[in-house]
């Protein structure tokens, strides 16, 4: 670009998005005096749903700002808890955090999961129909202009995925009411309402089971309960109310 020279510093949660060589301190950029502010920081490698705000020469400034010759941009992470205006709090996962869907379905939390790869457009069309926070690690899905709402998710490891979702939006949390399966509404149901989805073992073993609304999943304290158990301790303890 030979355009105007402006000066930008990123803040240190974002500078893993950026060329290394423009990791520390300030550096120098070249616009081409007709693109925003938005669509420079992002040509610069950062999505802008992970971008709290922008100062320009000690202003906060819209991401629809040209710059100009000389400007000083400030390119700071969202502040947490992250809120999302308009709508009820609802995520939307790519194919790729099946664990971390299972996770925050477990808590209680509306979070619409397909373990197909339904592919960018259709992804990011879907966040917008249905108001959705859409969760991702691919940085071009999160630059799409038709998105609703977007973050990106650090981690590679589900413990650290689900924590930093808590962290950063702050969802309310109900344990043991959605179908960990399709998200779904559990209800109570009688061992008559699932016996056609109970072995023998079971029969005898359990009384207590819910039911998904949606699908007719049944569920009740098994095998893998403890271990679900400990990670909606954690969560509670950590973020709960």
């Amino acid at each position: 670009m030979n355009g105007p020279e402006i000066h930008v510093a990123f803040a240190p949660e974002l500078r893993l998005f950026v060329p290394h060589e423009r990791r520390s301190g300030t550096t120098a950029v070249g616009t081409d005096g007709a693109s925003t502010l938005g669509h420079v920081v992002e040509s610069l490698g950062v999505p802008l749903p992970e971008v709290g705000a922008l100062v320009v020469n000690g202003r906060e400034t819209p991401v629809s700002y040209i710059p100009a010759a000389g400007d000083s941009v400030e390119v700071r992470p969202v502040e947490r808890p992250q809120r999302v205006p308009g709508a009820p709090l609802r995520f939307l996962l790519d194919v790729h955090l099946g664990t971390l869907a299972r996770r925050l379905r477990l808590l209680g939390v509306d979070t619409a999961y397909e373990s197909t790869d339904l592919g960018d457009p259709a992804l990011a069309a879907l966040s917008a129909a249905e108001k959705r926070v859409l969760l991702s690690r691919d940085r071009g899905l999160l630059r799409r202009r038709e998105l609703w709402a977007g973050a990106y998710i650090y981690s590679t490891r589900p413990d650290d995925q689900l924590r930093d979702v808590l962290d950063r939006f702050a969802p309310g949390l109900a344990p043991w009411t959605r179908c960990t399966a399709c998200n779904g509404v559990l209800e109570k149901a009688t061992k008559e309402q699932v016996a056609d989805q109970l072995e023998g073992g079971t029969q005898r073993s359990y009384d207590v089971f819910a039911q998904c609304e949606e699908c007719g999943r049944a569920y009740w304290k098994g095998a893998h309960h403890d271990r679900l158990e400990a990670i909606v301790e954690r969560a509670l303890a950590e973020f709960g109310a």
